[in-house]
């Protein structure tokens, strides 16, 4: 039995050479089971798939072995390890990449006849030399351990029972736990009836094929030794992830976590975070504050400004609860919120993507165990914590692409902007909350037509100039100038220059105006309200131009843009007097808006 001395960094490969007469020895897992444990890695359908994988894994790899799994898998595994060894290997070979993330403990008892390598094999061929990772001491105020699993060592302590003593041992179960063998017996395929607790013909059949598959004899009855090893099966996916009971007394919240991949970092009301510990990024957030029903809406749209939930998923607000759900950029995260008793309490577990199966048993299992305590996390908890307007309680929000303005042109909430906003998006959103479609985009024009998918209501809509300003005369773009960090549109004032741009583009005039990035897109108006166009980018004409020149596409270009996309425009009055400037400044910043690219 290999050992970990404390003191030392030692190799896998010492570990391999501890053990370098497995192998050629044809050990029984069984005859091991009580001592060691494996790391299964890989499970194939087909005997020889299975055969052809270990020999690949066995290139790079020291202690890869093969076992049938019944039912007709095949198993590839590395080991035999004592079981903190085992736990150690498997985070050192998951955090290298060298494994698969799904790899886990797995049991000598659940393992049947060894096919990889044969005995022949391993006396004639020649194991190459591998350089594996170094197992470094492990500093328990940096990583936390999955702890070892009770199971394993309480098999050294269930005797073997005759279907007699097994049919008694199995009357003490209760019915909660008669279901969930029944459960675990359905997610190994062995049962497909209901999961009612009761052990009838279907439930009896399903225990006696899996016996024959795990190589008992088929009686039909499980001792309570079988019982344990396939409750072990079944909850490998927990136990790989060391999920273990979790007592929060500040924020009131008792439940199982991911003990082996997450440790708790700091308090930052509302939030208890646990930060990732292991190779596969997961993080779980504890939700605890106290609020009313408003204080659970504000949340509800806090949360989706973070990067930790994507914009892909299903989300529901109802009554006095919240479930957010997102899908992007390499994770999955899950969210769910309640308010009870003046307290709001709930948690975001947040995982890799491709790793959906354990996923499923981790989020399943905290959501089964979620218990609400007494006591509430202190509003004031991380008040001392550096701030940054890009920060959430110490989370990153999450930030478009690329900002611009834009305009609304009709009452359903259609919008013009300049087309390099809403190249390579995505998703494109009005005001970082309304999705929005492109209906049309001209990159040439610089100008596109986007529709709210579900109607707007804006509360000024712009009205089209039917004839050009006069040369010199004063107007204003209504712009983001600064891409939303300000939170409103703001006036910059100019005058215009020509009625066309300097290729002669009768399209495009020219103004004498300072503006922003951010400005883009916004519309160019006269002292009466009349839009005479749309602020274009400014990688639009020519380069290399004096401080304080701008083009934008005339009223015209943009009724041809409009005509195209289906959209019906307000035209301006002729001759209308000059507005105050607090009401052309009301009047603008009701038609403008902030139009996003996300990706």
């Amino acid at each position: 039995m290999k050992t970990l001395i404390a003191t030392l960094a030692l190799s896998l490969m010492a570990l391999a050479s501890a053990f370098s007469g497995v192998a050629t020895a044809q050990t029984s897992p069984q005859q091991s089971a009580q001592d060691t444990v494996w790391i299964q890695i890989a499970a194939r359908a087909s005997l020889r798939e299975a055969q052809a994988e270990a020999q690949e894994f066995a290139a790079r790899l020291p202690d890869v072995s093969g076992f049938a799994l019944g039912g007709g898998w095949y198993g590839i595994v590395l080991g035999p390890y004592a079981r903190n060894d085992a736990d150690r290997v498997l985070q050192v070979y998951r955090a290298e990449r060298q494994i698969p993330r799904d790899s886990f403990i797995a049991f000598g008892r659940n393992l049947g006849n060894q096919f990889y390598p044969t005995a022949a094999s391993a006396n004639t061929e020649t194991q190459p030399t591998v350089e594996s990772p170094v197992l470094e001491p492990i500093d328990p105020a940096v990583v936390t351990e999955a702890p070892a699993d009770p199971a394993a060592s309480a098999q050294t302590l269930l005797p073997d029972e005759t279907p007699a003593e097994a049919r008694r041992s199995e009357s003490r179960l209760t019915r909660e736990e008669r279901k969930d063998l029944q459960i675990a017996l359905k997610a190994a395929g062995f049962y497909t009836s209901t999961i009612d607790g009761a052990f009838g013909r279907g439930t009896r059949g399903s225990m006696s094929d899996w016996q024959s598959a795990r190589g008992y004899a088929p009686t039909g009855v499980l001792t309570t030794a079988q019982r344990q090893a396939l409750m072990d099966e079944y909850n490998a996916p927990l136990i790989s992830v060391g999920m273990a009971p979790l007592t929060d007394t500040k924020a009131g919240i008792a439940l199982n976590i991911p003990a082996g991949e997450v440790t708790f970092d700091r308090y930052e009301s509302p939030f208890a975070l646990f930060k990732s510990s292991g190779d596969l990024g997961a993080q779980v957030l504890l939700i605890s504050q106290p609020g009313d029903k408003r204080t659970l809406y504000g949340l509800y749209d806090i949360m989706q400004t973070l990067k930790i939930v994507p914009l892909d998923g299903p989300r529901q607000r109802s009554g006095n609860s919240f479930t957010l759900e997102g899908r992007g950029n390499g994770i999955v995260s899950y969210t769910e919120a309640r308010l009870a008793n003046g307290e709001i309490k709930g948690f975001t577990l947040v995982w890799p993507m491709g790793d959906d199966d354990r996923r499923a048993r981790v989020l399943a299992e905290m959501q089964n165990s979620f218990e609400r305590i007494d006591g509430v996390l202190d509003p004031a908890a991380g008040a001392d914590a550096p701030q940054n307007v890009d920060l959430v309680s110490g989370l990153d929000v999450r930030k478009p692409r690329l900002s611009r303005s834009g305009f609304y042109v009709d009452a359903k909430g259609s919008v013009v902007t300049t087309s390099d906003v809403v190249a390579g998006c995505a998703r494109v959103t009005l005001d970082h909350e309304y999705q929005a479609e492109v209906v049309f985009n001209d990159s040439a024009a610089g100008i596109a037509v986007l529709r709210p998918v579900e109607p707007l209501a804006p509360m000024a809509v712009a009205a089209l100039a039917s004839a050009s300003a006069r040369l010199q005369s004063d107007i204003a773009v209504s712009g983001f100038s600064y891409e939303g960090v300000l939170g409103a549109p703001s006036l910059s004032w100019g005058s215009l220059q020509d009625v066309k741009d300097l290729s002669g583009n009768t399209g495009v005039a020219r103004l004498q105006l300072t503006s922003q990035p951010g400005d883009a897109g916004g519309p160019v108006l006269t002292t009466d309200g009349a839009v005479q166009g749309m602020l274009l980018s400014q990688s639009k004409g020519a380069t290399q131009l004096p401080d304080g020149v701008s083009f934008a596409a005339n009223a015209d270009s943009l009724r041809s843009a409009l005509s195209s996309a289906g959209v019906t425009v307000t035209d301006a009055s002729a001759g209308a007097a000059a507005l105050p400037v607090g009401a052309l400044t009301r009047q603008a910043s009701g038609m403008t808006v902030l139009v996003s690219c996300w990706e």
